[in-house]
Formats: structure tokens, C-alpha cells, sequence
């Protein structure tokens, strides 16, 4: 018998199949590695991204927007495509900041010195004077609200003793956070042919940075920042509105004008990134309206929690008749708002179970797909212990069945 949960689940799909043994099909071969893709094979401006409710238009180049908490894919537009991060660089830069912080390597009291080379830094700035004290602080305010490229410099050079032996750092830990398609030459963003980034490492990144370190995050939503005299807003348009609270944006002439933003709306956090935009005000209006896009078409769905009862299976010879299937773990999915028209579910094991069973065992999988519905299975779990029958116990139930009695 299905849980109340599931069976309202049931109950609101087109069509579920039954618990039937089946036979495990040979796994397809595997494909060849595709070729590392880059920016030049972009698709062009204005055409649509993938989602699953069909195509979107957006007047990026590549963009990309994931659920926070289950990190399922909204929207997909050349998301792993290689391109220029401009200042989105500088997440990497911050994470191995925070990291540092969190390990007790480095305090926000402590003073750091500016270089000559951090000094003379163009871009943007924060301002800071050659050979002066800086609080690590005011560093972390000048890097993120004011996207100070010399802020980057003095952290680099503090943490790895130059630029560059710091960027080998940023693409190692690239490396260890799974960003397939990053590698880092500096610390700001600065253009340069093998600096590159996809929008989905950028997101993936930003999601590391809110998850590993909210101590931290509040300076992403910081609006203003005063040093050396001088007061400079966010350069984040979504911060500065209020309709999200970080994380960074960032405009080169090859990479034109980008955004990575994050907001939580209902208990529910979406992380989105933009880039190749052609101005200032396209960046802000895309930001906005594929942000508002998100939070209305999709929604975060607790399908059961773990040790949830899925089904009763029945069980061969074992001292009880059957045995509780549950979840190995909590199924939260993000699915369209219009997900019970389309989802399916099927329950997939042997069938009768044969005794003894032990509590913890793998004895099927549910499988949940669909129309817009990201495909998915979960293992289902024997709930109690079933003990197999005794010799006379046995036999007697071989004996009913002989004999048409049942068993």
C-alpha cells in the first residue's frame, strides 16, 4: 500500500505504472569526451536557452540559472560554453579569501600591505595607497561592493606571494569544486586570451561560496562602501534594487556585460548568471525578468523523506508476508508548477522478495520522469528485518502451494 504522500502523488499523475519485476536493460555505450567547447562556437544574441518548459529568449549569450537547493537546471543557454568571466572572477578570488578565514589563516582585523604593483593596478579600484596598512575587512568591501582590482592584488600577493603563484591556486581549487570548463591566469579578471570561465562554474561557484561560507556572504548584499574618502555603490543593479543579495557583475569588451546573482524568495534561493549583454541596462532588465521567470515557473517538492514507506512488498518463505520498501534518503526535486500534468512515477522490483531480508538491503528503485520533469531514480530499501521461515515453516508453505492453499 502506498503512503498517503505518495499516494496523493499517484493520485495527481497522468498515469503510474505498478510494482513489476523487470529484467535490468544493458547500459548504452558510452559516448566519446566531446571537445572542449569555447566561446567562439557561442550561440548568437537574442536566440533562446533551453528549459524544461520550452525555449526562453534572452538577449544573453550565455546564461544559466539553478536551483540552490536541489542545483537542478532552469534555464540553459551555452551554460558550459568557455568565455570571458571579466570580474566574475573575482568569486574565486573571495572564496579562497573566506577560506582562508574560516581556517584561521587570516583574521578581518589583520592589516595587509599594499604594493607598488597592487597600487598601480587600473580598472577598477578601491583606492588604496602604496605601502599603507589595510584591514582584511575593508579588502573583502573594496573587492566585492566596489570590484576593486587592486584589493584583488593585495590579497593575492598576501595569501601566495605573487599573482601568479595565486592563480595556480584559484585553478586548483577549480579543480577540487568540479569547475569543468575554468582556468585562471589573475586574480581580477583582468582580459586575457586563457582567462575563462563557463556561466555554469560561475554558478556553481557562487553556490559554494553562500553554502561553504554564511558568515561571510552578508558583504554581498552590502549597497554602499566608503574608503580612502571616497564612497562607491555595488555595481550589483539587483542588489542595489534589493531583488537579490549578491553576488557580482562584471563587463569586458570581448565579454560584454555580466551578472551572476543570487535571491531567496519563500524560504527558496535561485542562483542565476548572465553574460555577453550589450550594456549596463540590458544586464539589469535580463537580471530581473529572468529571476521574476524563475521563481514563478518552478518550485522546490518534497516528494517523501527518508524511511518514508513506499510499498509493502511481499516476501518468499520470510516470518512476515511482506516487508515495508522505503526511501534511502529525502527526495526534494525542483519541478515545473504544472508538474502533475506531466510527471510519472514507477515502482520497479522483485517480486516476491525472498527471505531473509535485512533492514538497509537495496530491493528496488523508484523512477520519476516526465514531460519537463528531470529524470531520476532513488533506491528503495527494505524497512525492517524479515527472518527466514524454519525448516517446518517452510515446508508447510510449500506444501499449501502444491496444493493450491496459498503461500
Amino acid at each position: 500500500m502506498l503512503t498517503r504522500r505518495l499516494a496523493v502523488l499517484a493520485s495527481a499523475l497522468a498515469a503510474s505504472v505498478p510494482a513489476l519485476a523487470q529484467q535490468r536493460k544493458p547500459a548504452p555505450p558510452a559516448r566519446p569526451p566531446a571537445a572542449r567547447p569555447r566561446a567562439k562556437d557561442v550561440v548568437p544574441t537574442g536566440s533562446p536557452a533551453d528549459t524544461p518548459l520550452g525555449p526562453v529568449d534572452t538577449a544573453a549569450k550565455w546564461a544559466v540559472a539553478i536551483d540552490f537547493a536541489t542545483g537542478a537546471t532552469l534555464l540553459d543557454k551555452a551554460a558550459d560554453e568557455e568565455m570571458p568571466p571579466s570580474s566574475m572572477t573575482k568569486l574565486m578570488t573571495i572564496y579562497l579569501v573566506y577560506e582562508r578565514l574560516k581556517q584561521g589563516q587570516m583574521r578581518l582585523e589583520d592589516e595587509l600591505t599594499v604594493s607598488e604593483r597592487a597600487w598601480r593596478m587600473g580598472g577598477s579600484k578601491m583606492f588604496v595607497q602604496v605601502g599603507s596598512q589595510v584591514k582584511v575587512e575593508d579588502l573583502i568591501r573594496g573587492l566585492i561592493v566596489q570590484s576593486g582590482n587592486d584589493a584583488c592584488i593585495v590579497f593575492a600577493e598576501a595569501i601566495a606571494g605573487s599573482e601568479e603563484q595565486f592563480a595556480e591556486k584559484m585553478n586548483a581549487k577549480a579543480r577540487q569544486l568540479g569547475l569543468k570548463h575554468s582556468n585562471f591566469r589573475n586574480a581580477t579578471g583582468w582580459p586575457d586570451p586563457e582567462q575563462r570561465m563557463s556561466v555554469r562554474d560561475i554558478a556553481l561557484l557562487a553556490r559554494h561560496i553562500i553554502q561553504d561560507f554564511p558568515e561571510y556572504y552578508h558583504y554581498d548584499s552590502e549597497k554602499s562602501f566608503r574608503y580612502n574618502g571616497i564612497d562607491q555603490g555595488n555595481r550589483n543593479p539587483m542588489v542595489q534594487k534589493g531583488t537579490a543579495d549578491g553576488l557580482k557583475t562584471g563587463h569586458t569588451e570581448a565579454g560584454g556585460y555580466g551578472l551572476a546573482a543570487s535571491a531567496i524568495r519563500n524560504g527558496r534561493r535561485i542562483v542565476l548568471v548572465l553574460n555577453g549583454m550589450a550594456s549596463m541596462r540590458e544586464r539589469a532588465e535580463e537580471g530581473e525578468r529572468l529571476m521574476d521567470w524563475a521563481f514563478a515557473n518552478f518550485e522546490d517538492v518534497t516528494l517523501f523523506t527518508a524511511g518514508d514507506t513506499i510499498e509493502r512488498a511481499p516476501v518468499w518463505l520470510g516470518v512476515a508476508k511482506d516487508v515495508p520498501l522505503v526511501a534511502g534518503k529525502e527526495l526534494t526535486v525542483t519541478l515545473p508548477r504544472n508538474w502533475r500534468d506531466n510527471a510519472q512515477v514507477k515502482l520497479s522490483y522483485e517480486s516476491p522478495v525472498k527471505a531473509p531480508v535485512m533492514k538497509g538491503d537495496v530491493l528496488g528503485k523508484l523512477t520519476l520522469g516526465g514531460k519537463g520533469v528531470p529524470a531520476m531514480n532513488v533506491q528503495l530499501l527494505a524497512g525492517a528485518d524479515v527472518p527466514r521461515l524454519g525448516l517446518p515453516g517452510r515446508a508447510m508453505v510449500m506444501l499449501l502451494r502444491m496444493t493450491g492453499g496459498g503461500g
